[in-house]
């Protein structure tokens, strides 16, 4: 009698970033990570429940990634005039990866019929938006931010692709709206 593989719920994940990163998100199903993390259906299933669930969880640990990685980021930025804002700048300047890319992807195709992941990523922005606001120079913080957000989101949806020496610069103008901003 053989046993059953043991799988930690990363392992899971894992596999259904690699299905992703594969296939698209149309290519996302809870068969599809099975075989990729060579276990049975049920074994994902027990775990998520449903592909929603699938695509749920590995949202919460890309945003949690995203968040241990912007903390680090605003942590090393401690003395510059406005930590939040300059940290998540300094988060930019290393560009996304395919597998952040892809499950990007996959929750943007699933974010017009699922609830819960509407909820997750306002929460995710909600919660960024607290805390640009929460420092010196709030409109100039915001300001600045927007850019941010949509200099990532172009590059973060494949609609470009910024060469090291235009992010640079850009990410430097982006820093110049805040330091430039009118007083308030």
């Amino acid at each position: 009698m053989s046993r059953n593989r043991r799988i930690c719920p990363n392992d899971v994940l894992d596999a259904a970033e690699r299905v992703v990163l594969k296939s698209g998100s149309s290519g996302l199903s809870i068969d599809a990570v099975a075989k990729e993390a060579g276990i049975s259906k049920s074994q994902v299933v027990y775990d998520h429940k449903t592909k929603s669930g699938l695509l749920e969880a590995l949202v919460v640990r890309q945003l949690q990634r995203d968040g241990d990685f912007v903390k680090e980021s605003v942590a090393s930025c401690s003395k510059t005039q406005h930590p939040e804002l300059f940290g998540r700048i300094k988060a930019a300047a290393t560009g996304w990866e395919e597998a952040e890319r892809a499950v990007c992807m996959a929750v943007s195709a699933s974010l017009s019929s699922d609830d819960r992941l509407q909820e997750l990523m306002r929460q995710w922005q909600q919660n960024d938006l607290n805390a640009i606001k929460a420092g010196p120079k709030p409109r100039a913080a915001l300001v600045a931010y927007m850019a941010l957000s949509g200099f990532s989101c172009m590059e973060l949806f494949g609609f470009h692709k910024w060469s090291d020496e235009d992010r640079e610069a850009l990410l430097s103008d982006i820093r110049k709206i805040y330091e430039t901003f009118p007083d308030e």
